[in-house]
């Protein structure tokens, strides 16, 4: 879909020029859970919904990542592909069992080629990329978000590829990591330089395969964070799901100097049981590497019931502070309100920052957004205060991404830009928030894009320059 001119609510200001896309799961096919009882939120194919703002107008697209595994299912018209939900239900588990019989036969890697790409965008080396953990990114064009194909940097890339890979404004170097359940060492880490080259892929070992949603990155290292929730493909022989949370195995968190070139130099710390989605920021401060994140003591996110209900999943802001000569790790709780979706302003990604902006979840069972909450660390150590401004009574957010203003004077002197749903009037709006101003729920609101369709909920965005999008790499 596209449409030009939408109708805006306030004015957009001449320096926010440039787009604003998101990613998000959207089933090809329709899926009932009622039916479906496979069917879990996170297997959509990838679906981007862009908004396009230059001189005080906005156009809006959205558009499928095409994928090879989206390809062959629209041209099948069925679903053809093993979806997560397979793995969570004893039907489900013989199917992923028989088809892991007949890759193994045909010397196929199943997380390989077959991702979804619905999870999140990362712009680097002149090319915009959706990206699932599951496989490689896939290369798309801006402003109308036509897919080029799936990129592997020539061929160097030869593991999975996170959805969350750092890229240091200040190097232009990004960094990631990709985990895989089917094969050890089971994580990898890559660097690729600010001009797109691959520079080093290191394995790292671990002795079972986990889900490792996201990592954290500083001035000199990489932190990667091995977390008990685990996947033991036996458990699927006594009709359980592979994936569950194994709460006396305790967590480690490694932390690797980001040019390392094997696996012995990473360090790692120990601490008490718990998971962690996503991560704030990371940066050094003296001896010691300083990680916030949104912690929860557990979850069960890939049990998820056909409601989304997950009452194990119960995130509050942490702080930890791992001291890199003694090996002692501080934890600390920062808020007493269920928050995701930190972030920050990026030019400070794994350098110190003051400020980080989380989204407040208004019901558990099912992670609705009432709320943004500006975290202000003030010197980084115990008071933090909090600023929060609502969306209003049925509204629903979604994550909210930092724009710095062109002549910014201050860390948060810029827009956070999200998709808002009205649940009462089935419609959706891109809210245009001034980061500095939270506290004033009139002046907060810049402006407000009525968008021409409802945006589902999705996963995490971009915001893209104009002078991005007009340097962009076409291949």
């Amino acid at each position: 879909m596209y449409a030009e001119n939408l109708p805006v609510k306030g004015d957009l200001p001449e320096d926010l020029d440039g787009q604003f896309v998101r990613n998000g799961p959207n089933p090809q096919f329709d899926n009932n859970p009622v039916h479906d009882l496979h069917y879990h939120w996170f297997d959509g194919d990838g679906m981007l919904h862009g908004v396009n703002i230059q001189n005080g107008s906005a156009t809006y697209v959205n558009r499928y990542v095409r994928t090879n595994r989206w390809k062959e299912e629209k041209e099948a018209g069925k679903r053809l592909h093993i979806r997560l939900g397979d793995f969570l239900s004893p039907l489900g588990a013989a199917k992923v069992i028989g088809n892991a019989i007949k890759n193994f036969i045909l010397r196929r890697d199943p997380l390989t080629g077959k991702g979804t790409a619905n999870t999140a965008v990362e712009f680097h080396d002149g090319r915009l990329l959706a990206l699932v953990e599951s496989d490689h990114p896939h290369h798309v064009q801006l402003p109308k978000l036509a897919t080029v194909g799936a990129y592997n940097y020539d061929g160097a890339l030869n593991h999975p590829f996170t959805a969350h890979p750092k890229v240091d404004a200040k190097t232009g170097e990004m960094m990631f990591f990709g985990y895989q359940i089917n094969k050890p060492p089971y994580l990898h880490y890559s660097v690729v330089s600010k001009e797109g080259k691959f520079l080093r892929t290191v394995p790292i070992e671990l002795d079972v395969p986990v889900m490792m949603h996201d990592f954290a990155v500083t001035q000199n290292y990489s932190v990667f964070m091995d977390l008990p929730f685990t996947f033991r493909p036996e458990r699927m022989f006594e009709g359980k799901s592979p994936f569950q949370f194994e709460e006396n195995r305790g967590s480690r968190f490694g932390i690797l100097p980001r040019h390392a070139k094997k696996q012995s130099e990473i360090k790692w710390f120990r601490s008490a049981s718990c998971f962690v989605f996503h991560v704030a920021n990371c940066y050094e401060e003296g001896n010691e590497v300083v990680l916030i994140a949104c912690r929860s003591d557990s979850t069960g996110s890939l049990g998820l019931d056909k409601t989304g209900h997950n009452p194990d999943f119960d995130p509050y802001l942490y702080r930890w502070r791992f001291n890199m000569d003694t090996g002692k790790v501080k934890e600390s709780k920062l808020g007493n309100f269920r928050c995701e979706f930190p972030r920050v302003n990026e030019e400070l990604n794994g350098y110190k920052n003051r400020y980080a902006y989380v989204m407040r979840f208004r019901v558990m069972n099912v992670p609705l957004i009432d709320a943004v909450v500006k975290c202000d660390f003030g010197d980084g150590h115990d008071k933090v205060e909090f600023t929060t401004f609502e969306f209003g009574l049925g509204k629903s957010a979604g994550e909210c991404v930092f724009v710095p203003r062109k002549e910014a004077e201050s860390e948060d002197d810029g827009y956070l830009i999200t998709f808002v749903y009205d649940e009462h009037t089935d419609s959706s709006e891109l809210y245009v928030l001034d980061a500095k101003q939270l506290d004033d729920s009139e002046k907060a609101v810049v402006a407000r894009i009525a968008l021409p369709r409802r945006v589902p909920y999705g996963f995490h965005g971009k915001w893209i320059t104009r002078e991005q999008i007009d340097n962009q790499r076409l291949v």
